[in-house]
This record gives C-alpha cells, structure tokens and sequence, in this order.
C-alpha cells in the first residue's frame, strides 16, 4: 500500500505557516507499515491541485490532502476533488444539521458560508470523526465498492482535527484496504568528528550492500550542532521484527565507525554527556567565554539536570577568568588559559568535571587569532587538558559547534577511564 500526503494551502509556500501536519502524517503512516514516498505542497489554485492529486494518484493507492476544507472563497479541496473524481458536488443534510448545531452549542449564530462544509463529492462520505465544523471526507476514485481501488482522504489543515481523522479513520481505512501488516521502524544513530562525505566513504559498501539486499535502508541526515545523523529503517511482518534487523545492523555500524557515534537512540550531545555521568557518579561544571553560557543552557534544557550540573562561570571579561577561576594574567584565548578555565570551574562549583571555551566567534580576529578558533577543555580527576580547534562558519555557528565539540571531548575522555 503506497500513499500520498498533500498538504494544501498558499500560506505553506509563502513561509507563512510551517508544514508539520505533512510529517506528522507520514511519521503515523510509517508506523501502520504503510509507504510514504512523496509529500507536496501546493497553492490554493484548482487547476494546480488537481493536477497534484493526478499526479498522485498515477504512483500511489491513496492520497491523503490536508487543508482547504474551511469555508472561505479560498477552501476549494472539496470542489477539486469532485472534479477529480468526475462528479458533482451535493449537500449532505446530516452534516449540515451537525455543522448547524455545532454553532448552536457554542450560542454563535453559523455564518451561511458554513453550509459549503457541509457539501460532498457523490460516492464520497464523511469520516466519523469531526472534532470542527469541517468534515473529513473519504473519496473513493472509480467503484466504490472495489476494496483495493483508490482513494483520496481529505482532512482539515487544524492540527488536532487532522490528527483525530488520520488516527480514527484514515489509517485504519488504510489497513484495511492493504490487506496485510507491516511495521516500519527506524533508529537514529548520532556522530560526531567526522564529514558527511567521510562517512559516505566509510560506508559506501555497507550502503550499496544493503541496497542491493533489501533487508533495511540508510540515510545520512546532516543536522548541523546536532551532528551528523544515521537513519537506518527496517520494513517487516511485525515491529518486533524489524527492530530484531535495526539492531544488528545498528552493532554493525557501532563497530564500523567506534568513538565517532555518541548516541544510537537519538538522543543529543548533552543528554549523553549528563547520562554518562550520572553513571558515574559525577558531578559536572562548565567554564564559558565564547559560548557565553550556551553550553549551561543546553545542558540545562534536559529534564532531570539537576542531580548532575551544577552550574557555570560565564567569564566572558577577561577579568572575569582571573579573579574568578584562577586564570593567569595574559592571553586568554590559549591552552594555558582553557585549562585553567576548566580547573577553576571544578575549584569554584564544587564539580567532579568540567568543560571549559574560550576563542575567537567573530566579527574580527582577537589576540592576533582568526575568528573560529576555540580551545576547548575538560578538568577530570582534578587534571585539565585542552585541544585547539578551528571551527567554521559564523559567529552562531562557531558557538553551536563549540559546544558540541568540548562536551564530544568530556565524553570520549569519560568513555576512557
């Protein structure tokens, strides 16, 4: 079973409104067992929708169209897809009186417009749930009666309106015109210290091989500070199946690429640090001059921080890191200072480790330094250590990955004791 999702509506290609019904939509189709290969946006214009809808229809057994189904000059899908399906348009008295009530329950008078909700193509019916005053509509494309003809599922663009159509009707209809089961699982692999074109050389067999046998499909996701992530996706009879193949190919890559993966479960840097060290029973400081803060905060943004961070110096004045973590009187952009920075946070917060950053993000070049360069260091077992790093980008970029970087650097030197 292949099926379409369409969401409709100008406001999504102005950049107005972001698309997350599309995804939500193919992320609940996944989960069914149920292909998803396209997803396309298009204006409120009828002849460009429903050339959409024919186009989706030619590679797909159903099309799921969200939006356009209100009751403004603009709301044209019900029009459309009549005219896709061949028939006329007609005024269903049930869903008029629900539409009509609805207003009635909430003491507003219904505005006439209302009523055009109300219509729908012939053949076609309306899903049960209807949480709006905009139905949800089943469209069945030639005979209705044929099981395994094709469809077109019509929801509303509110959210919590589609998500009740989609879970309530769309999906299980879905199921049941495939006919048979499947589970679609994926797994997220993070990595960190390495190129987007360096893992693909790293993996191109593995790739090609796994192409070639079909057991599970991978897809390199290039997702800036979050790293570089892995998907791997697995199709089988049962959930429980295709996470049997997600596993081993996930040990598979783990022995591939070793240090370079931090997290198999999706989750972030620092939700990985923080576990690792409430492992082990430690406690973590940080030291921020370039970052101004943004490691504490992301590290912060993770339920349950508490028992493990106990907070950082923000020395972005010079002065700051001498009088408050001990850093010696001179350049501060320097192994010397970035270990010193890191002690001192341990001395300071009372912590068992720490990170600590300080360099040059931008505009211009400080203490003779390009902009990007950042020592990076980390205070374990009361010693400090530090590493210079030239980082790309501009002045956000340089900060989101140095933060990623310095708390990749805690979790390898963790990972070794």
């Amino acid at each position: 079973m292949r099926c379409e999702v369409v969401a409709v509506g100008t406001e999504l290609l102005l950049g107005q409104i972001i698309d997350t019904n599309s995804s939500w939509i193919g992320a609940k189709l996944a989960e069914a067992g149920i292909d998803s290969m396209f997803q396309t946006k298009v204006g409120d214009n009828a002849e460009r929708i429903a050339s959409t809808l024919r186009t989706a229809l030619e590679r797909a057994d159903a099309v799921v169209v969200c939006g356009g189904l209100g009751p403004t000059q603009d709301d044209i899908t019900r029009d459309v897809i009549a005219g896709v399906m061949g028939v006329e348009l007609v005024r269903d008295p049930t869903l008029e009186e629900r539409i009509r009530d609805l207003f009635e329950s909430r003491g507003r008078t219904m505005p006439l417009n209302n009523l055009r909700q109300a219509d729908l193509p012939v053949g076609a019916y309306p899903m049960a749930q209807m949480p709006g005053t905009a139905p949800g509509l089943v469209c069945p494309i030639g005979d209705p009666d044929d099981p395994h003809g094709k469809v077109i599922y019509a929801v509303p663009g509110v959210p919590y309106e589609m998500q009740a159509m989609v879970e309530g009707t769309v999906v299980p209809d879905l199921m049941r015109r495939a006919g048979e089961s499947f589970a679609i699982r994926s797994r997220t692999l993070r990595t960190w210290g390495q190129s987007e074109s360096g893992l693909a050389e790293m993996l191109g067999p593995y790739h090609d091989e796994l192409e070639a046998s079909g057991r599970c499909t991978l897809a390199w996701l290039a997702s800036g500070m979050e790293g570089l992530k892995l998907r791997l996706t697995a199709k089988a009879p049962t959930a429980a199946e295709a996470d049997e193949v997600l596993a081993a190919e996930t040990a598979f890559l783990e022995g591939v690429l070793g240090d370079l993966v931090f997290s198999t479960d999706d989750r972030s840097m620092e939700a990985v640090v923080l576990d690792l060290c409430r492992e082990r029973g430690l406690t973590l400081a940080t030291a921020e001059s370039v970052t101004g803060g943004l490691i504490a905060s992301r590290l912060t943004n993770i339920g349950g921080a508490s028992d493990v961070f106990r907070g950082s110096v923000v020395s972005y004045a010079s002065e700051v890191k001498f009088d408050v973590l001990g850093v010696p009187v001179g350049p501060v952009i320097s192994e010397e200072a970035a270990v010193a920075m890191a002690e001192g946070a341990c001395r300071v917060l009372g912590a068992d480790v720490s990170v600590a950053v300080t360099g040059v993000g931008g505009p211009t070049e400080q203490e003779g330094q390009p902009v990007g360069t950042v020592w990076m260091a980390t205070c374990v077992d009361g010693e400090g250590a530090a590493l210079p790093v030239r980082l790309p980008g501009d002045r956000e970029r340089v900060r989101q990955f140095a933060t990623i970087s310095v708390l990749n650097l805690l979790r390898q030197r963790l990972g070794a004791r």
